[in-house]
């Protein structure tokens, strides 16, 4: 394990070193003019501290304003996102915290690996870990974690392919979708927890390429988007569908985005909100794995149509 993790390693290091050297020219890492969604900023997001990085969830209220994220190594984050002309120009960062178990006692290794952040409307966190697979929720900022429920299935799942994508609907039910599946699997894992209920696999994920789920939220249409990556040591790629969810299946799905290898970096997290007019957008956040030549950014897409 040691000596896979190594390897893995050093080749983030090396494609994050062609990243920084390299950088992939403007015309040739445009995604297509006729997709859905449409940039609209890239913000490099910086800040001298040395917990800040890994940020691997990301919500944005309603507002469109206010935003939380989630790091990889257990750090819950409280900001205001500001805009100038529609892009993202700054984010001003105004609480920070260490998460904690339902005993106050903060998390630490193996159970400190964050990955995925969802906000309900009445304002609770729910975070997702991966390693020691669980999601807890936070009532308030202040709030100890509580254990919404758990199920045996999600121990057979791997240290680092595991609970990634969490979502909260608009009636409370929470979904959650693996990162990993097995050599030659053409669909992920869906569970999914009704209030006051227990964790069920009710249907299936189809899967294309070498496309990954690594991020989730509902929009305000009611469906839900899913942000997958895909790596190859020449860089990333970064894809997001949207889809009807039903009782049964997922149903009509639409790939809004799908970018050019090196576009943009390690997409993790994902929120969708609609502004005042009612145009839905995609804002996303970039893990740099605490690695220097690589950067924490948030990026936005608008739907166009």
């Amino acid at each position: 394990m040691r000596y896979r993790l190594a390897v893995a390693g050093l080749g983030l290091l090396a494609t994050a070193l062609l990243f920084y050297l390299f950088p992939m020219p403007a015309p040739l890492a445009m995604p297509p003019a006729d997709q859905p969604a449409q940039h609209v900023s890239t913000y490099r997001w910086q800040h001298d501290a040395a917990w800040f990085g890994g940020f691997s969830g990301f919500e944005v209220t309603p507002d469109g304003e206010g935003f939380f994220a989630v790091t990889d190594r257990a750090h819950l984050v409280r900001g205001r996102l500001h805009r100038t002309g529609g892009k993202i120009t700054g984010a001003t960062l105004e609480a920070q915290q260490r998460l904690v178990d339902k005993n106050g006692k903060v998390e630490r290794y193996p159970h400190d690996d964050a990955e995925g952040l969802a906000l309900d409307a009445d304002g609770r966190l729910f975070v997702s870990f991966e390693g020691a697979q669980r999601i807890l929720r936070y009532d308030t900022w202040e709030s100890h974690a509580t254990w919404p429920s758990y199920t045996r299935a999600w121990r057979a799942l791997g240290s680092n392919i595991g609970l990634e994508a969490v979502a909260v609907d608009a009636a409370g039910t929470l979904f959650t979708v693996p990162e990993g599946v097995l050599r030659g699997a053409y669909e992920a894992l869906v569970y999914r927890r009704h209030p006051q209920g227990k964790w069920q696999q009710p249907f299936t994920l189809p899967l294309d390429g070498a496309y990954r789920p690594v991020g989730a939220d509902f929009g305000p249409d009611g469906r839900l988007y899913l942000l997958e990556r895909e790596f190859h040591w020449l860089g990333f790629r970064n894809r997001v569908r949207a889809m009807t969810v039903t009782d049964t299946a997922l149903r009509d799905i639409e790939t809004l985005l799908e970018t050019p290898q090196r576009r943009h970096g390690n997409l993790e997290g994902l929120s969708v909100w609609a502004d005042d007019s009612g145009q839905i957008h995609l804002t996303m956040v970039s893990d740099d794995n605490f690695l220097p030549v690589l950067r924490t950014e948030i990026i936005e897409y608008v739907l166009t149509d």
